[in-house]
């Protein structure tokens, strides 16, 4: 039985190789967006748990340059800096807040040189240009209006920004990469589907004198039908390892060998992830295939 079915399905691949290396390319183009979608979006969450726990609450102080409310006497001057920092120490912030760190002028530039080292604007910013501010870590970040509501009203505080909605914006974007990616791929899974059964069709219609010979000896239907499904089953799953494949030398190279060095500080999907993918795509390019050429073996291959 199995050495029928070898010979049949290969008889069917040599017969209509053209069209059983096109179901190839177009299965692994389509599940390499898929699988690429797929580990964005895996990035994405962890780089939003590894981040969220560290996002801190900025309340920003006044400067000559700013000219809010709360900024109408000038720079924050040293007995409204020491009031933020009762406040801060008082027991009513200390259950919203985990500890706090102040950021003086100079030390702003320090980070904001380590931040934009490579951009041309780095030499032109001075400290005078840059704010002192308070660095709060929150119990818990869904706590930010109450924070919010405490400081930025108080004397010498400019703004109170929550370093969360900046990520928000980010991994908006990134989202809305990952459903194009998604998009892309739900068409290109469409054309492998129609090209598997195209080439079912074909595979089938070319075999019809066999196939019809086959049915008056008494042969049962799976018997006919299953080299036909196996033709599709193969081309999607060599199409699922070469999607893979690309995957792993991706993450190998550009993620683990590359963005993981540059910044050892963020959390990057690893090969760990990479199997999980590789084995979903794989299963999914058989299960497309299988469904697709069974059902066009009911209509064009009738037993």
């Amino acid at each position: 039985m199995l050495r029928f079915l070898a010979g049949e399905t290969i008889t069917g691949i040599r017969r209509n190789f053209s069209m059983f290396v096109s179901v190839i390319l177009v299965t692994f183009v389509s599940l390499t967006f898929v699988g690429a979608a797929g580990l964005l979006q895996l990035q994405i969450n962890q780089m939003k748990g590894f981040w969220y726990d560290r996002v801190q609450v900025a309340v920003f102080l006044c400067s000559d340059d700013y000219s809010s409310s709360t900024c109408a006497a000038g720079a924050v001057t040293d007995s409204q800096r020491d009031a933020i920092k009762s406040m801060l120490d008082s027991p009513e912030v200390k259950s919203y807040v985990e500890s706090y760190q102040y950021e003086s002028k100079d030390e702003a530039l320090q980070h904001f040189r380590e931040q934009f080292q490579n951009s041309p604007i780095v030499d032109t910013v001075t400290a005078d240009q840059l704010p002192e501010s308070f660095r709060l870590k929150l119990i818990d970040p869904e706590k930010y209006e109450v924070v919010n509501e405490l400081f930025s009203s108080m004397p010498g505080v400019e703004v109170v920004v929550d370093q969360r909605e900046l990520l928000e914006k980010i991994f908006s974007v990134i989202n809305m990469a990952s459903l194009a990616s998604l998009a892309v791929a739900a068409v290109m899974i469409i054309c492998a589907v129609l090209l598997v059964a195209t080439t079912i069709r074909m595979s089938a219609f070319s075999r019809r004198r066999e196939t019809g010979i086959m049915r008056l000896v008494g042969a049962s239907k799976t018997v006919i039908q299953l080299p036909f499904l196996m033709e599709g089953v193969i081309a999607a799953a060599i199409g699922g390892l070469l999607a893979s494949g690309v995957l792993w030398a991706i993450v190998k190279f550009v993620v683990e060998g590359r963005l993981a060095v540059e910044y050892p500080d963020t959390a990057f999907v690893g090969v760990r992830e990479l199997i999980l993918v590789a084995l979903l795509l794989v299963l999914l390019g058989i299960a497309l295939a299988a469904v697709s050429s069974m059902l066009t073996l009911r209509r064009y291959l009738k037993v």
